[in-house]
Formats: C-alpha cells, structure tokens, sequence
C-alpha cells in the first residue's frame, strides 16, 4: 500500500514570517504567525521503499491526485492554531516543562529531590525560572531500570501532588507514570496532565479507565520496556514508522486533549535521535501540539565526546532552540533557567531578524 506524508519546512520568523504571511507566499505554523512556511516535504512510502521531494506550496496543485489530496488535508492540520486545554498553557509561546523525579534512581539527578523540603524548593525554583508545566515522578524509566511496585511509586510522590495545587493553582500539574491507579490518584488531587512513556501500553485498561476524567494526555513513543529499550533498537523507517504509531494511537484516545512526544531516547540510537530532531516537522501534521525531552540525553555525550558535562547544558540549549525554531511548542528539561534564558534569547533575535 502506498502512504503519503507531509512536511512543513523552509521555515520563516517574525517580520519575515507575518510579511510573507500577508502577501500569501507562506502559511502560518499551527496558526503562529511568528512562524511561517513556504515549503513541503511530501514523503511516499510503499514497502520498504522511500521517496521524497520539496515543493513550493504554490506548486501543490501540479502533484498527483492522491497525493494532493493527502498533502491538502494534512496542510489543513499544519496551519491549524492548537486549542489550549491546559492550565495556563498557551500553545502559541514555547512552554517549559520541568522535571522532578522522585526517585532514587532516575538517570540524572536520582536522589537529589526525594525529600518534600528540598522537592518543594525545587518546585518554586523552577516555576521562579520560568516553568509554566511541572512533571512529577516516582518511578524512573531510564535505560536498564527496573519496574517500581505501584504503592512504593504513590508514597514517593502523594505529598508532592496532594499539596500541589493548593501552592499553584495556576501551574499546570503532570504526572510521569505508567500506572493507572497512580493516574487516577493524582487526577483526584487535581493533575492537568498524564506523561505515560508507555503511549498508554504498560496497562491494557490506562485509557478505558481515564476516560470519565477527560484528562489532557502526553501520548509518548517507546520502543520496548525500560530495561530493554536500548539494546539494539530497531526501525524500518525510524520517521515513519513512529508516525504511523501516532497516527494509529490517537483514534483510540477520546478526547483528543493530546500532546505528542516521539521519546527520543527511549528505544532510539544516536541516528534515530537526529533524523527525529532534524525532521521533527512531520509531527505537526497530526493536528495536535508537540512535547521534546532531550535534556541530558545520552545523544548529547555521543556528539559532543571529550566535550560531554555532567548536566549536558549546553547541547540541551542547542537541542531546544533547534526544536523551538520547527514549531515545537514543549520542551521537557531539568536546567528551566538556562532552557529559558536560551529561549528568551533566540527569540528575540528572530523575532528582529530581516533578510
């Protein structure tokens, strides 16, 4: 069977985006008129066979029909400004999602905030910083890591999430786990989002039994289980192949309240990390906003080499800011302030750049 793909690139920012917009040579990107497109990457795909070319928008009406039809219809989706179901979370301005991991164990700061004094600091630390989406867990799911009993997981993280709202009403609460019951928990005490790195697959009842709640999901791509995920992930078209996932996934979730995450890392090698982060433009015409975790990942010590750190803050800004400038809309990150500054940063300058 034949599957037609579509891509927006050639992208265009500030001045130069709403101009371009204005004189109807661009189309704005998930209805952000800061950044404009005048290009499209159509990918087809049959078997095991690839091809790909970058047209012009103008040029959409000389393709195929099936394959005009497709790119119509995605193009649709593309433009399409996101709807903001989340609390104070504008899908128009890149949000910061930071990380507290309660855990003993997590891959890179395991043990430092599995105390309530120092967690809650941490809290106020981050949103201070810039953090409009905090993502509480209590169980890690690094490489080679080993699956946590559901009330050992609740015990970690019920002080954190019983008082949460009750510090910031206006901060938007996610919960980090694979387990319904501690879903469930924790949409009772007001979570705003589920970030289940399973895509809902860890339990065969997650989402029949969230569905009276109409709780905002992350739906996220892992290849394999935590303890297995990295020994020799393989894809026939890395791109692709997640893509379908999507695709296919997000007809079994109800209330569309979806935000996507491709999991880099999770089940990817160094080449499947990249060709995800450089073309991660194909992911905005599933209609729905897009959330990256490439905070002190191991990619960024496989690129940098002798140049690696500790907390790998410098190719986490890079990762960030490449992301930002292809419309993604949340970066999940320990280091807020520096991810922040970063942005802060970036963006001012596009937004005052001129050809």
């Amino acid at each position: 069977m034949k599957k037609y793909y579509t891509r927006a690139c050639n992208f265009y920012y500030g001045v130069n985006a709403k101009l371009l917009i204005k004189k109807k040579l661009a189309l704005p990107l998930c209805g952000n008129k800061n950044i404009a497109f005048d290009k499209v990457e159509v990918i087809t795909r049959k078997n095991n066979k690839v091809l790909s070319k970058i047209i012009n928008i103008k040029k959409i009406e000389t393709l195929g029909s099936s394959s005009k039809k497709k790119v119509k219809q995605d193009l649709k989706k593309i433009v399409l400004k996101r709807k903001n179901f989340l609390n104070n979370v504008n899908f128009l301005k890149p949000s910061i999602m930071g990380i507290l991991n309660l855990t003993p164990d997590s891959f890179s700061d395991g043990g430092r905030f599995n105390n309530e004094k120092k967690a809650k600091n941490h809290i106020m630390n981050m949103i201070g910083a810039g953090a409009n989406i905090i993502d509480v867990g209590g169980e890690s799911t690094r490489p080679n890591s080993k699956t946590v009993l559901t009330n050992i997981e609740w015990r970690r993280i019920e002080n954190i999430i019983k008082n949460f709202k009750k510090k910031h009403k206006t901060i938007c609460l996610s919960i980090d786990t694979r387990k319904s019951e501690v879903m469930i928990k924790a949409i009772k005490h007001g979570a705003d989002l589920i970030n289940d790195v399973s895509g809902f697959n860890y339990e065969n009842q997650s989402l029949s039994r969230l569905k009276k709640y109409n709780i905002a999901k992350v739906f996220h791509h892992m290849q394999g289980k935590p303890n297995t995920m990295q020994k020799n992930p393989k894809y026939k078209n890395v791109l692709l192949d997640i893509y379908d996932f999507f695709e296919e996934g997000i007809k079994k979730i109800d209330n569309k309240k979806i935000i996507v995450d491709p999991g880099i890392g999770f089940g990817k090698n160094l080449k499947h990390n990249l060709t995800l982060i450089s073309r991660i433009s194909l992911f905005h015409s599933l209609g729905f906003p897009i959330l990256i975790g490439t905070s002190r990942k191991r990619f960024i010590s496989q690129i940098s080499g002798i140049n690696d750190s500790k907390e790998r803050i410098g190719g986490t800004v890079a990762s960030v800011l490449f992301l930002l400038s292809q419309g993604v809309q949340i970066f999940r990150v320990h280091n807020v302030n520096e991810v922040k500054q970063g942005i802060l940063v970036f963006k001012k300058i596009l937004s005052n750049f001129k050809n």
